[in-house]
């Protein structure tokens, strides 16, 4: 299969070159936002999911933002097996944002499967259908004597053949099918889904071609740096600019007020130059004097002052009540309590957040590596005081996401000042800025309580969580700060009490890979570990007795449901996997076990690290076990997404943590946020247990485990336990 290096027509010279060569062949289709597909074939549709040029080169175009988690090679996978596409004759061209002819273009939640997987197929299969029926036409046979394979379309009795280019133009007329109606192929019959396939930008990347948005260049552009207060919610009380404008290259320097919005246009300084380095000059020259407002007040110190006042005390609002914890942990043959914590993070995307802008007209023009990008659409809408419809969105790669470009203040800022510019402009952050100003991870504080019976089986639990509150609504969590009231060990134990208390913050946080799982999974399943070493047991096997008969709270495919019976097959997995229970281990060496439901996938992670006399650890091994339904869409990418995100678990177990000073974030770059380097990665094994469920997304459902699996590990290796990320390495030392 050819990527688009070589084949980069935009969407109207494909409509131009089908109808000149006499026989181009589209299909476009409508996606609810659920998932669900209408027809709407129409020639003149530039927004194809498919088109066919009579040399027989099948274009499909990659709906979702690719942030590499792959999704530009694997949901065209999806319609080229339904289409019976011959893979190597696949051009993938990424869409424009237009959610009116492709609904949900989001990458995050890992939606992508379970939203796009069905849908997909069948528009594949109408294709199919269609250039069938058009060879069926020409040779006048009944359209159930042929079939397609590797766009080639046959007369079974005959062996006549004819190529889909050589059909194009024909089924470019016939009738759009009611795809609710066409026929799927049977799973043993695939032979692209459940192939390797390499991701289809990288011979691009390797090579070091432009396709990110930092990449993007436009005629007559002018490149911005734009300087917010470290404080958020801070304004500029004075600026001088005369001394940035004398600076060689500087166009223009201008204080923007803001809307004061977290995901909106944040009060700044905006410099704009003829160069990127240029704008940085001067920046590095700016003065600027700041109204830092009351977030100033806030710190990590306070944070955990006040929550270690709080977490002994009964919490303001009780997320779940089950029985009656408190009665059962006081009958309690052993009460275990320990309290918990984790720091804010930053998403630290490997590119810095960037965006270009060009307003003409009263349109709106963005190129943008952004995640979801029609929220975008509609903050700069409402900015600039135009329709929705006259801001044009390019998708660009994004270089990592991680739920960080789920937001489009970036967008914001592009547009502001471009049209305040009167010329194209990109806007680039400084890695500085990406760590001052993210929509962080949220930190959070536990207190956990349970009792064990004579029989060393949970009789009582209780978690005390202490989070932070919405800036506008003091009532409700911050963004990605909550927990839910069916977390384990909810339903599994009769008598369960949540409870929650919010304290303030005025910081922005949000969603980042495997939202808030990546923080409780390490706080409830380093517990489990806990009360399987009060009750002398086995963690496994405390898990199995923990779960119990294989059984399905809730509806297969919603995101509150969990079977007991899948989480005990991916532990029973990696259990073989990893020889828990079976391995005589180096001094100060430990294996640990951990398991997770998140975003529809069930996983279990075994971890074994090694912990030096001076406390440095060494992680050798980690065992993964995934159960993500029935269908791995492509196997290297699952393969990537499971290691990437172990790797990401293990770097923010280790190292990473954003603490506030008097309201700003103190880390700056890599040298105090480091991330995991190539040689501390360990060794990854990782398998799929394919089960009677439908295929599920994988960016995420693969980190939380991890985090609390190394945790036990050190305890078993060492006798301490980990109770607040990431680790000090300080604490293990002989």
């Amino acid at each position: 299969m050819a990527d688009d290096a070589s084949f980069v027509p935009t969407r109207r010279s494909l409509l131009k070159s089908g109808a000149a060569a006499g026989g181009g062949f589209f299909i476009s289709w409508g996606l609810t936002a659920k998932g669900a597909v209408a027809a709407a074939a129409a020639p003149s549709d530039l927004n194809a999911f498919i088109s066919i040029e009579p040399d027989g080169i099948i274009t499909i175009i990659g709906k979702n933002p690719e942030c590499g988690q792959g999704i530009k090679t694997m949901l065209p996978m999806v319609i080229a097996e339904e289409l019976e596409a011959d893979w190597s004759k696949v051009r993938i061209l990424q869409a424009l944002s237009d959610p009116a002819k492709y609904g949900s273009q989001v990458a995050g939640g890992s939606t992508a499967t379970p939203v796009n997987y069905d849908p997909l197929r069948r528009v594949g299969a109408a294709g199919k259908q269609m250039l069938i029926e058009a060879a069926a036409t020409t040779w006048k046979v009944p359209a159930a004597e042929c079939s397609a394979h590797m766009s080639v379309v046959t007369h079974t009795p005959t062996g006549r053949k004819l190529t889909y280019g050589a059909l194009a133009k024909k089924a470019s007329t016939i009738p759009a099918p009611d795809v609710k109606t066409v026929t799927l192929k049977n799973p043993k019959d695939f032979t692209i889904i459940g192939q390797s396939v390499r991701g289809i930008d990288s011979p691009r990347i390797v090579k070091g071609e432009a396709i990110y948005g930092i990449d993007t260049q436009r005629p007559g552009m002018l490149y911005a740096a734009f300087i917010k207060c470290p404080v958020y919610g801070g304004k500029v009380k004075s600026a001088k600019l005369d001394a940035v404008l004398a600076m060689p290259g500087v166009k223009k320097a201008f204080i923007v007020e803001g809307n004061n919005e977290f995901n909106g246009l944040a009060a700044g300084v905006a410099i704009v130059a003829d160069s990127w380095w240029r704008a940085k000059k001067a920046r590095e020259k700016l003065v600027v004097e700041w109204d830092e407002g009351p977030v100033a007040a806030r710190s990590s110190v306070q944070f955990a002052a006040d929550a270690a006042k709080l977490l002994p005390q009964k919490g303001q609002k009780v997320l779940r009540k089950d029985g009656d914890a408190d009665a059962a942990i006081g009958r309690a043959a052993k009460v275990v309590e320990a309290s918990y914590s984790y720091p804010f993070l930053s998403h630290a995307n490997l590119e810095p957040q960037n965006c270009t802008a060009e307003v003409k007209d009263g349109k709106i023009e963005i190129w943008a590596p952004t995640q979801n990008p029609q929220p975008g659409r509609e903050i700069v809408a409402k900015l600039m005081g135009v329709a929705p419809a006259d801001v044009k969105i390019h998708m660009m790669r994004c270089g990592g996401g991680f739920g960080r470009r789920l937001q489009n203040d970036y967008m914001a800022e592009a547009a502001w000042i471009a049209r305040e510019t009167g010329a194209p402009v990109k806007v680039l952050w400084q890695r500085e800025d990406d760590l001052a100003h993210d929509f962080y991870r949220p930190g959070g504080f536990h207190h956990m309580t349970a009792g064990l019976d004579a029989q060393g089986k949970v009789s009582g639990w209780k978690n005390h969580f202490v989070s932070f509150a919405d800036r506008d609504d003091p009532a409700k969590f911050a963004a990605a700060a909550d927990m839910a009231p069916t977390e384990l060990p909810a339903r599994l134990v009769s008598d369960l009490t949540f409870e929650t208390t919010l304290m303030p913050l005025g910081i922005p946080t949000g969603p980042m890979r495997a939202p808030r799982s990546n923080a409780l999974c390490f706080v409830q399943q380093s517990f489990m570990d806990e009360l399987a070493h009060a009750a002398g047991k086995d963690t496994l096997a405390f898990h199995l007795d923990m779960l119990g008969e294989p059984r399905l709270f809730g509806k297969t495919g919603e995101r509150d449901s969990f079977d007991t019976g899948r989480a005990r097959s991916v532990l029973e997995l990696v259990a073989n996997m990893s020889g828990w229970g079976k391995k005589t281990l180096p001094a100060r060496t430990g294996m640990g076990i951990a398991h997770y439901f998140c975003h529809l996938g069930y996983f279990a992670e075994v971890v074994q690290a090694s912990v030096e006399t001076d406390g440095q650890i060494k992680i050798d091994h980690v065992w993964v076990a995934g159960d993500i339904g029935n269908q791995i869409i492509n196997p290297t990418g699952a393969l990537n997404q499971a290691q990437g995100s172990v790797i990401d678990g293990i770097s923010q177990a280790l190292a990473l943590a954003v603490t506030f000073e008097n309201g700003q974030a103190v880390q700056t770059n890599f040298h105090d946020y480091p991330l995991i380097r190539m040689p501390a990665a360990p060794q990854i094994e990782v398998a799929f247990l394919k089960s009677d469920n439908p295929p599920t997304g994988l960016g995420e459902p693969a980190l939380p485990p991890v985090i609390p699996a190394l945790c036990n590990a050190i305890f078993q290796a060492t006798g301490k336990r980990i109770r607040s990320l990431p680790i000090d390495a300080r604490q293990l030392r002989a």
